[in-house]
């Protein structure tokens, strides 16, 4: 099941929709990110690693058959078929698309966490936990405000 979900996530894309790639970096300086993101909240979380307050993310009620893209730089992270509700107030997966993210340990909250990163940009956002289901175990605890949806059915 899980191989199947990371060898389809194309799957949940609009017709023709054209992806970015992984190794085409985007590096901008902290003045072109703030012109480049959507909000003040998107600045701090994304390249300060702040963390949105929880249950306000619209993308926490998403249900439509899609793929989440990096709101920084527009790479595939996770699909819809990867996401579930973990009751914590922020969008959570229990995995995402191979090769998305790089992970590292975080210390500030005193114990130690694994900490993402968009792969592409650099953009953090958020944690994965072990206390999520099956198959992995894992919640990719993500914030909303560092996600953009594309429906598949989306033009």
């Amino acid at each position: 099941m899980l191989t199947e979900l990371h060898e389809s996530w194309r799957d949940y894309l609009p017709p023709d929709y054209e992806t970015v790639s992984a190794d085409d970096r985007v590096e901008l300086s902290a003045e072109e990110w703030r012109e480049r993101l959507t909000s003040p909240l998107a600045f701090d979380v994304l390249r300060r690693e702040g963390t949105e307050r929880s249950f306000t993310s619209p993308l926490n009620d998403e249900k439509r058959a899609g793929v989440f893209l990096c709101a920084g730089c527009d790479l595939p992270l996770f699909t819809s078929a990867m996401k579930y509700e973990s009751g914590t107030g922020w969008p959570s997966f229990f995995t995402s698309i191979p090769g998305a993210f790089e992970t590292k340990r975080d210390f500030k909250l005193i114990l130690p966490r694994i900490e993402y990163h968009c792969v592409r940009c650099g953009g953090h956002h958020g944690h994965v936990f072990r206390d999520g289901p099956a198959p992995t175990g894992e919640r990719w605890c993500n914030n909303g405000v560092a996600l953009r949806f594309v429906a598949r059915d989306s033009a």
